[in-house]
């Protein structure tokens, strides 16, 4: 999970750009949001940083019913920043800020394995979720 930091004009470059607006990003968490949404019980598993942005996101988390019990943070790093345009082309561009960040670092000891045995075993379309 990280920051997008969308222009806020489209098809420019990033120098271009002459604002940016912040947004959440991160496929995970974009899926987990959507599933929440659904009314699925979703949860987010990772580490952020121990820095606004980071509790900005779990906030967006929470707000949006997603379980956030696997939340990590890291006070030695920062959250993960990503710069996103659009280019004429129709296609994005992305430019990470990492050296390295939070979400890079998520040690398997930091795991909330009760919350991941507690998945329940599930089938559908997209194959299974869960523990076999």
């Amino acid at each position: 999970m990280l920051i997008d930091f969308v222009p806020t004009v489209s098809v420019v470059s990033l120098a271009e750009a002459p604002g940016f607006l912040k947004a959440p990003g991160g496929a995970t968490a974009n899926v987990a949001i959507a599933v929440a949404r659904l009314g699925g019980k979703a949860a987010f598993v990772g580490k952020l940083g121990d820095d606004e942005f980071g509790h900005m996101l779990a906030g967006i988390l929470k707000e949006n019913g997603v379980i956030g019990d696997g939340i990590n943070f890291d006070k030695g790093v920062r959250t993960a920043l990503a710069f996103v345009t659009l280019k004429a082309d129709g296609d994005r561009e992305f430019i990470f800020y990492r050296n390295p960040s939070a979400d890079m670092l998520l040690q398997p000891e930091e795991l909330n394995l009760e919350l991941i045995r507690s998945v329940r075993r599930r089938k559908g379309k997209g194959g299974r979720m869960g523990r076999r």
